[in-house]
């Protein structure tokens, strides 16, 4: 699969099929990450959600396939996760083996002891002093919640950035869809990232949220069972609610909004996040 092809791969060409050729899409995509940026230098985003596992799940298939070990795996901890889903990727990461890297941006989170509390801005470090002039904030102090416009930039995209600069990381793999929210509506599998300098790999663009499921099914791979008390997608533990008590996967999913039960003001502003380099 060449570069070029990636880049001009559009929705109405790839929505309608088959999922087996859906699946192989994928592994053609993460194939072509191996091949062209090398396991080294690659990473996979993981939130130990449902659309991620599937990708980890596949990444894990095509590693086995060409007897490679498989990229780093990321888990962004923004500080407000459901003890759920840690159990669940502290269980992965035994099963599968994998080379897992936890980060947190720490100088942020001391400054507060619960979800709610003010921090002041002269009480944090440089980094990320600057960071918040890039949201063009100029008060002195804000409140510590990692789903808000600060909280998501700081615990999960400059933290991120941080770590894939450090590290020298060429390329990232992230489990998005186009379904999954408007502000990813007209991504393209392969993206370059401007700051730092990477490209961004979406292997499960093209996969509907019916998609995801039934492939979960299919070929059992193992996902939070939180999904199964009717949550439909999983952010902040303190923001996120589920809005039926049906198990995820058996919801009517056409007629009601995926992300319904995550923070609302959050996803009005996606693509503001998304050009800040949020997945």
């Amino acid at each position: 699969m060449k570069l070029i092809n990636l880049n001009i791969i559009k929705r109405k060409r790839y929505q309608f099929l088959k999922l087996l050729k859906k699946i192989q899409l994928s592994k053609d995509i993460i194939n072509y990450a191996y091949d062209n940026f090398g396991r080294k230098n690659l990473a996979l985003a993981w939130t130990g959600g449902k659309d991620s596992t599937l990708m980890l799940w596949l990444t894990k298939l095509v590693a086995e396939k060409r007897n490679e070990k498989m990229p780093k795996v990321l888990f962004i901890d923004e500080g407000d996760v459901f003890p759920e889903i840690l159990s669940f990727t502290k269980k992965i990461i035994r099963q599968w083996k994998l080379d897992f890297i936890k980060i947190h941006n720490k100088n942020v989170s001391s400054k507060a002891k619960k979800i709610g509390d003010i921090i002041k801005v002269k009480d944090l470090n440089e980094f990320n002093k600057k960071e918040l002039k890039k949201l063009g904030f100029k008060a002195k102090k804000f409140v510590y919640e990692p789903e808000s416009l600060i909280g998501n930039h700081l615990m999960k995209t400059a933290i991120m950035n941080l770590w894939l600069e450090q590290n020298k990381t060429k390329a990232l793999l992230v489990g998005v869809r186009w379904d999954e929210q408007p502000a990813r509506a007209e991504d393209d599998f392969l993206r370059k990232i401007k700051d730092p300098c990477h490209f961004r790999l979406e292997p499960i663009l093209h996969f509907t949220e019916k998609d995801v499921w039934k492939v979960i099914k299919k070929f059992k791979i193992p996902y939070p069972k939180l999904y199964d008390q009717g949550y439909r997608s999983l952010g902040a533990k303190s923001s996120t609610t589920k809005t039926s008590s049906i198990p995820a996967s058996k919801q009517n999913l056409k007629k009601t909004k995926e992300r319904a039960g995550r923070k609302q003001d959050k996803e009005a502003i996606m693509a503001r996040l998304r050009a800040l380099g949020y997945m």
